[in-house]
């Protein structure tokens, strides 16, 4: 059996605040799945209702299941068996068979990361792992006591093959009441990850939410994050004519939600697709100067297009992604090798969105299953989500990141000789 028939992977969200009844209907669904035998990995999400019990909680899923791995944490709003669950209280549980794949996890709190000056190698001893073993990471933070973005910077570093997605859990008011579950045991600060080698790869896709508006432009003055000049502009003047040019619907979200897209790759010489930009809000301006002021830090020469963010925008960028993502996968190999599909998935997907964006559940997962099938998929509602773009990795804001695991391509099998040609009479 190929290992790409072989990952599989169950998942059960439960409705039940009882421990008891959620334990046992997430048992009795994946067992009826996948069988008695340990899953690999068991990812965890559970609401805030289970917070007295949460080290209960993860010990009796370590007894139930016996995972190889268990890994997870609190979360406001869940996903799991496809669907999603918001403004109430549940758990969600998703167990997968990895066959062929070393999975290891560490912890980490903000006193332990290594500091600007490290080594690569200080990351490589942080995170247990060797870049020359093309491990992907999945990470879960704590954004109360630890800095996701410079952990994810630092992997980055260490690892800039190594795809990493995740999210910043949920749930919590304050410090102390987030959990991250790891191996059968609770941590109240700083991250966790889960480190995958081998069989599986880990494909990630970011979609963000806005809808480029006007063209693509390029950053003539700037200074730190202070945006002074593009195409020899100001940038006030610019989004003036855009707003003069705009019909009533965009004129509105230019007035209450247009952000900064950015490219970060210097050398993308190709035309700006779905995903190539990096989010950023527009934290202030400069009228007597026509300056903006960006979250984020920008160069000379980078280029850059404002952007704008609603449902239906946030709609169309996230079937622009899933819809180029099952495009690759229809393309990948050319013919010499076989495209494993996805087996299982996690979202991590922004607080802002659901329902309170779209004004219905399931809209998301929804969405993937339309373009990928039925896959099983499972996450979380963050405080911030984890994903790449343009080959780095960022903490988002009203982003949904996927993280898409499923077996490396197999090659194809050879052809048969042709058969020897007839002797001639």
């Amino acid at each position: 059996m190929s290992t790409a028939t072989a990952m599989r992977w169950a998942s059960c969200l439960s409705e039940r605040t009882d421990l008891d009844a959620a334990l046992a209907e997430c048992r009795a669904r994946i067992a009826g799945r996948l069988g008695d035998a340990p899953p690999d990995v068991l990812f965890v999400f559970a609401t805030p209702h289970f917070q007295p019990q949460y080290e209960r909680l993860a010990g009796r899923l370590q007894e139930a299941f016996a995972p190889r791995r268990l890994f997870g944490g609190s979360a406001l709003g869940l996903v799991g068996d496809g669907r999603e669950l918001e403004d109430a209280g549940g758990l969600s549980v998703t167990a997968a068979r990895l066959p062929g794949v070393e999975l290891s996890t560490f912890h980490v709190t903000q006193e332990l990361l290594p500091n600007e000056d490290a080594s690569p190698r200080a990351w490589e001893q942080l995170a247990g792992a060797d870049p020359r073993t093309e491990p992907d990471f999945v990470l879960l933070v704590d954004p109360f006591t630890l800095r996701a973005d410079e952990l994810v910077r630092g992997l980055d570093f260490a690892f800039p093959r190594a795809s990493k997605v995740g999210g910043l859990v949920s749930g919590a008011r304050q410090r102390g009441q987030n959990v991250l579950f790891i191996d059968g045991h609770v941590e109240r600060a700083g991250a966790i990850g889960l480190v995958l080698r081998g069989a599986a790869r880990l494909d990630p896709l970011v979609a963000q939410g806005c809808r480029p508006i006007g063209a693509p432009l390029r950053v003539t003055q700037c200074k730190d994050n202070s945006l002074q000049a593009v195409d020899g502009r100001k940038p006030l003047e610019v989004v003036a004519a855009l707003f003069e040019a705009a019909g009533e619907r965009d004129r509105q979200l230019i007035r209450s939600a247009l952000f900064l897209g950015l490219i970060g790759d210097p050398f993308k010489n190709e035309p700006p697709q779905a995903g190539d930009f990096l989010i950023r809000n527009i934290l202030g301006m400069d009228p007597q100067q026509g300056a903006l002021v960006v979250g984020a830090l920008l160069r000379e020469g980078q280029t850059v297009q404002f952007h704008v963010r609603d449902a239906q925008a946030a709609d169309e960028d996230l079937q622009a992604v899933l819809r180029r993502y099952a495009s690759a996968l229809l393309n990948e190999g050319r013919g010499q090798a076989l495209a494993a599909p996805p087996a299982g998935a996690l979202l991590f997907s922004c607080l802002g969105r659901g329902r309170h964006m779209y004004g219905h559940a399931d809209h998301d997962t929804g969405a993937f299953k339309r373009h990928l099938g039925d896959v099983p998929l499972a996450g979380f509602f963050c405080n911030g989500e984890i994903g790449p773009v343009g080959g780095t990795t960022y903490v988002h804001g009203f982003t949904s990141c996927f993280g898409v695991f499923r077996a490396k391509s197999e090659p194809l099998a050879a052809p048969p000789p042709p058969p020897p040609a007839a002797p001639e009479a």
